[in-house]
C-alpha cells in the first residue's frame, strides 16, 4: 500500500485526467503515492472522467469517488481525506491538489514523505511557480492530524482561504516546510497558464470571496488557537481529551 494519499476535487474539467496522470507516470510518483479524485454525482461531465481515464491509463493509476450529493470543494476533500485516514489499514499522509496542478519534480512523492517522517506530525508543501513559499496552494500533512480535527482543512471555508488556514495551522502548531526544491506547478489562469472557464469564475466571484473570507476570519480569531494546540499535543505524544 502506498503510503501517501493525494485527494483531488474536480468539476467539470475530466481533461485534467490524462495530464494529470502523465505527470504522475513522469516524476515517478506511482512508487509511493495513490491518486483519487473526488467529483460529483451531477457533474454533467460526471462520466467523460471515466472515458478519459480508460482507453489509455486505465484504473491502476487513478481512482474516482463520486460525491452525492454535491457540496463545495472544500467539503468534498474534507470529507475524502477524513474517510481516506479513519479506514484501515490508514495511510501515513494525505495530501490535496487541485485539479490544476501538476508536478514537475522528479521524485515528489518521496520527497513529501522523507520530510513528513522527519516532522512526525505536520504539513508540507512545495513550490507551485506562482505563490511559491508564500502559500501553500496544494500540500501535504500527516493522517494523524486529519483524524484529530476531524479534517484536512481546518477553516470553515467553501473553496477560497483554505491554503491560507492549512498555512495558519502549520505556522501556530510549528510543524510547517516548504520544499522549494519540489515544483508542483499550479496552472492558473493568475500564472497564465489556463482559461479563465467557468468553474474558476464560479469559485473566484465576488460573493464566494465574501463568504470565504468572513468563515476564515472567524475561525482564525477563535477556534485556530484550539487546532493548533491539538496538533502541537500530537507532536508531543500528549493524548487530548
Amino acid at each position: 500500500m502506498a503510503d501517501l494519499l493525494v485527494i483531488v476535487p474536480s468539476r467539470g474539467r475530466p481533461e485534467s485526467v490524462p495530464r494529470m496522470v502523465r505527470a504522475w507516470l513522469d516524476t515517478g510518483a506511482y512508487e509511493h503515492a495513490r491518486l483519487v479524485y473526488a467529483i460529483d454525482a451531477d457533474d454533467p461531465q460526471h462520466g467523460a472522467y471515466f472515458t478519459q481515464a480508460l482507453p489509455t491509463l486505465g484504473h491502476a493509476l487513478v481512482e474516482f469517488v463520486t460525491v452525492n450529493p454535491w457540496r463545495p470543494m472544500v467539503h468534498k476533500l474534507n470529507e475524502a481525506a477524513l474517510f481516506a485516514a479513519t479506514d484501515e489499514p490508514g495511510y501515513f499522509a494525505l495530501g490535496f491538489a487541485g485539479d490544476d496542478h501538476l508536478p514537475r519534480s522528479a521524485g515528489w512523492a518521496a520527497r513529501y514523505l522523507e520530510a513528513l517522517r522527519e516532522l512526525g506530525t505536520g504539513i508540507v508543501y512545495g513550490d507551485d511557480g506562482l505563490q511559491g513559499a508564500r502559500l501553500p496552494t496544494q500540500w501535504a500533512m500527516t493522517a494523524d492530524i486529519v483524524r484529530a480535527l476531524g479534517r484536512m482543512v481546518p477553516a470553515p471555508v467553501e473553496h477560497l482561504y483554505c491554503d491560507n488556514a492549512v498555512q495558519d495551522l502549520g505556522l501556530a502548531a510549528g510543524c510547517l516546510r516548504y520544499l522549494p526544491d519540489v515544483l508542483i506547478e499550479h496552472m492558473h489562469p493568475l500564472a497564465g497558464k489556463a482559461e479563465l472557464d467557468a468553474g474558476y469564475r464560479r469559485v473566484n466571484a465576488r460573493a464566494q470571496y465574501a463568504r470565504d473570507r468572513a468563515a476564515y476570519g472567524v475561525w482564525r480569531s477563535g477556534q485556530r488557537a484550539t487546532d493548533a494546540a491539538t496538533v502541537r499535543a500530537l507532536r508531543e505524544g500528549v493524548t487530548v481529551r
